[in-house]
């Protein structure tokens, strides 16, 4: 992973965000965003790798607008495009990711690891069908 400021402050607001989440296997969340920004090779991209899910799973504590404060209108787009709303298809989320380069960068990452059965005891997750049809659209 790279180091900077800008990154511990990422690290600080992970951490604090997801310090009482679990995954489905019982695994700290919060081992999911750092697995995702030891695969980064930017400064941004590894912040948004670490608050990918801050706003959609913390976001009564942690505003779009607070991170953009931090980290700038850039990162926090990209967040906010990772963010998927109720209102939005699972499909049409991910086609707007693929038009923002860090974003898609790092939901390629996510979707990997969700999509990592052994991450999950053997089970395939719920959504793997759909993980996977959006990897491919956002490898193309």
């Amino acid at each position: 992973m790279l180091y900077s400021d800008k990154i511990k402050k990422a690290c600080q607001i992970c951490f604090d965000a997801h310090k009482d989440d679990v995954d489905k296997s019982g695994y700290p969340y919060v081992m999911h965003p750092l697995h995702l920004a030891e695969q980064m090779d930017d400064e941004d991209s590894t912040i948004v790798a670490l608050l990918h899910d801050v706003i959609e799973d913390h976001g009564d504590r942690y505003s779009l607008e607070y991170l953009s404060s931090c980290f700038g209108s850039d990162i926090a787009k990209s967040i906010n495009l990772l963010t998927h709303k109720d209102e939005v298809t699972y499909m049409e989320y991910v086609k707007e990711i693929k038009k923002d380069k860090t974003a898609r960068k790092v939901k390629i990452a996510d979707l990997k690891h969700n999509l990592d059965i052994s991450r999950l005891g053997g089970s395939k997750p719920y959504k793997y069908d759909t993980y996977k049809e959006a990897l491919e659209f956002l490898e193309r």
